[in-house]
């Protein structure tokens, strides 16, 4: 690790969390807390929106790594442009208007899309990408497929943002072991993925099971925008990186679309709060928010990692090995409830 990218991730861990403690006061004594409900699954008012500790430090890391010159500007105007920008005009901006009131479902959903798109063409749209033996541009589909994607991503992360310390420590994997294997890779979208990863690990304490802070829209939209947007930059340089990042955040990925594919069947409207995610189920069934949260790292560690790396080091198996890590979590997410109705 050079001696820049250290300081910037120390620098950031101790911001982070420095900010969220600071905004936790804040949220305190003006009253923005997650009050429980029939959807909730915390018992207590906790104050929310702490994500922004999270949104305002990698913000400033990446512009201090491009001034640096390790990162690419273009890679600052996507995260910064799409996802922190002030004015209603970036994921952050509405998740925090969503925070403090109620923004409908379509207006967080054409923001999304605009940020995505934002995204999509400060980095050159989606690069040719590994698909078996060969590499393929997939030309203007391809452009479309990654805007659907980030925006499924950062949904994804408001999704199963739903019990303490999950989504933070998520983030904190994801781009952790993204951004090393991108660096092994020659890629500097690696530090700019170790930065994230440094600001969600400075505000995970407070997090923690039992949280004295939520993440709130701001942040779990910001966080799944970012990582989206890090794993399109990474794709430029190396054409697996599609299957390394979606390996690497494989429990995510799959509980939420089997849930919102459930929903979809029975009808569901799939944008209102809920608990039948396979994570929710287990909190409930093993009752304990902390039990769940360390299963999913343990399984994060121990099986998603080594296919990730095997994605990364045999390219033209890395469809394989998407399938091969996703099948189990499939079925013990299938096991688990993911979309079963409550009663």
């Amino acid at each position: 690790m050079s001696p820049q990218l250290a300081i910037v991730i120390g620098v950031v861990l101790a911001a982070s969390a420095a900010l969220t403690g600071a905004w936790r006061r804040l949220a305190l004594a003006r009253g923005v807390l997650d009050w429980p409900n029939a959807r909730s699954s915390h018992s207590a008012p906790t104050p929310r929106g702490g994500g922004i500790a999270i949104v305002f430090t990698m913000s400033a890391a990446v512009i201090a790594l491009s001034a640096a010159g390790m990162i690419d500007s273009h890679l600052v105007i996507a995260l910064c442009g799409g996802g922190a920008a002030v004015g209603g005009g970036g994921v952050a901006a509405a998740g925090f208007a969503d925070d403090r009131r109620s923004v409908a479902f379509p207006t967080r959903l054409t923001v999304q899309f605009a940020a995505a798109a934002w995204a999509v063409w400060w980095l050159g749209g989606l690069p040719a990408i590994r698909i078996g033996a060969r590499v393929t541009s997939l030309g203007w589909a391809g452009h479309l497929i990654a805007t659907i994607g980030i925006v499924w991503t950062l949904n994804l992360f408001n999704f199963m943002d739903g019990i303490d310390g999950i989504a933070a420590s998520e983030a904190v994997f994801v781009a952790l072991a993204g951004g090393a294997i991108s660096i092994a890779a020659g890629d500097p979208t690696g530090f700019a993925a170790c930065a994230l990863a440094a600001a969600c690990a400075g505000f995970l304490p407070w997090n923690w099971p039992p949280a004295r802070i939520f993440m709130g829209d701001v942040g779990s939209g910001y966080v799944g925008f970012a990582l989206a947007v890090l794993a399109l930059s990474a794709t430029r340089t190396y054409g697996t990186a599609p299957w390394v990042w979606l390996i690497l955040g494989g429990i995510f990925f799959v509980d939420a679309t089997l849930t919102l594919l459930w929903r979809v069947a029975r009808r569901e409207r799939v944008h209102e709060a809920h608990r039948t995610h396979a994570y929710q189920w287990l909190a409930r069934r093993w009752a304990s928010h902390r039990r769940v949260t360390l299963a999913a790292i343990l399984g994060n560690v121990i099986w998603l990692l080594p296919w990730a790396l095997v994605a990364k080091r045999v390219p033209g198996r890395a469809g394989w090995a998407l399938l091969a890590a996703f099948a189990p979590v499939i079925l013990i997410v299938w096991i688990a409830g993911a979309g079963r109705p409550e009663r």
